[in-house]
Parts: C-alpha cells; sequence; structure tokens
C-alpha cells in the first residue's frame, strides 16, 4: 500500500494533467506505428502499459514535442512508478530528467515535484518497495538535477534502515575512488556530485551500518570523510576488507 502523501501527489498528477496530449505530434517512423502515435494525439484516454513505459524512456527525438509527449503520458507514468510496472527505472534516463518542466506553469512543476519527493518518501519508509532504493534514488536524483533533497530526507525522515545498507553497498564501489556510481548524471559536475553523495554515508551511515551487523561496511562509509589518499593508510581500510 502506498503513503497517504504519495496517493495524494498522484491524485494532483491526475488532475493537473489531464486530458494533455501532443495535437501535432508525428513521431519518428522508423520507431513508431501511426497508431502508436495517435495515441500521444489523442486526451483522455489510457494508452497501452506497454507503449507507456517506451515512450517513458525513448530519446527526445524521436518526438515532434517531448514535454507534450511527457505530459501525456505522466498520470500513467506516475502510477506506475508508484506501483512498480515502469520497467527501467534506475537503469534507463527517465522522459522527466530530459524535459524542462521546471519551467512548466507553475501547478505542472509543483505537481512533478511533489510526487517526486512523495515517492522517495514512501521508498525510504517501505521495508520491500516495488523498485531497489538505489535505483528510485537515482531516477529521482535525475529528474530533480539535485540530490540534496533526497539525501536530506534519508537524514530526517524515519526510514527502513536495511535500505541504508543497500544503497551503501551500492554506491561504495565508485565512492571509495571518487567515482560517480550513476550513469545517467550528464550535467558536468560529477565531483560535486560525489562529494554531496560522500557526505551523507561517511556522517550518517556507519551508525545504522553497525546495528545493522555491517562492520566492515560501516568503516569503509566514515573513511569517506578522508581525502582520497588519506583512506588507503588509514587502519579501517585493512580491518574493513578483512570483514568484507
Amino acid at each position: 500500500m502506498t503513503s497517504t502523501a504519495l496517493d495524494a501527489a498522484l491524485a494532483d498528477i491526475d488532475t493537473v494533467f489531464n486530458g494533455f496530449a501532443g495535437p501535432t505530434e508525428a513521431g519518428c517512423e522508423r520507431y513508431h506505428l501511426p497508431e502508436e502515435t495517435a495515441c500521444l494525439r489523442t486526451p483522455y484516454t489510457r494508452m497501452p502499459v506497454d507503449l507507456v513505459r517506451r515512450f517513458v524512456f525513448e530519446s527526445p527525438g524521436n518526438f515532434e514535442d517531448h514535454a507534450a509527449v511527457m505530459r501525456r503520458l505522466l498520470p500513467q507514468t506516475a502510477h506506475a512508478m508508484a506501483d512498480g510496472g515502469l520497467y527501467g527505472t534506475g537503469w534507463e534516463e527517465h522522459g522527466l530528467s530530459r524535459v524542462h518542466w521546471r519551467a512548466w506553469p507553475s501547478e505542472q512543476a509543483a505537481a512533478v515535484e511533489a510526487f517526486v519527493h512523495a515517492w522517495w518518501d514512501d521508498t525510504l519508509t517501505t521495508p520491500e518497495p516495488p523498485y531497489p532504493v538505489r535505483d528510485v534514488f537515482e531516477t529521482c536524483a535525475t529528474i530533480l538535477g539535485d540530490l540534496t533533497p533526497l539525501l536530506d530526507r534519508f537524514r530526517r525522515r524515519p526510514i527502513v534502515e536495511v535500505h541504508v545498507v543497500s544503497c551503501t553497498r551500492a554506491w561504495m564501489f565508485d565512492l571509495i575512488t571518487d567515482g560517480s556510481p550513476f550513469r545517467w548524471w550528464y550535467r558536468g559536475d560529477d565531483g560535486a556530485l560525489v562529494t554531496a553523495l560522500q557526505s551523507w554515508p561517511a556522517a550518517h551511515a556507519p551508525a545504522v551500518l553497525r546495528a545493522q551487523d555491517e562492520p566492515g561496511l560501516a568503516k569503509k562509509a566514515g573513511l569517506l570523510a578522508l581525502p582520497y589518499d588519506d583512506r588507503w593508510d588509514h587502519p579501517n581500510w585493512t580491518s574493513a576488507s578483512a570483514t568484507n
């Protein structure tokens, strides 16, 4: 079951984006059948689920008006994100990360942002969410273009602690070498992203990891607070490597 906040955010998406379509959308003949493109021009009707899944992750260059396509898809897309029906989350670039949705009318932009935050909060507090937490984080980060609100929620919300373990373990291989764990971040500021992401497990994850019987991972997380060269000479690196 989804949270009250996520239900409200989905209802807002349904209301704000109800009836949108791309009336002149012609699509790309190489990738779309005429009847598929016709769905994008037709408001107030549900599209086949498989078509929604395909269009959401498709290149913007395959459409005449990608922003209009995303508005058309948003109600069904948001529900699929919440219930686990949107294959590709976490390993393909989400269409919302490829449009300038913050420049949309304020009501639309606010609905998108509220939904992303509510989806992330719901994921953090659900023991077995439809998608791995790290995949939801990556998708939310690329849509928002910002890690800060997601990491803030990781610190301030009552979360399922095993999610801290799964995220830290998934990110550690890259973070310990000052690399980015994300494949879909094309903003030219990987250094700032890595620093921001390292600061969270370094400061907040060790205690949780120790409580979850992950002493080696807790030590590695603490090492992220050190400069790169100092990590490998620290006694915790040897003991953490031996533990894991």
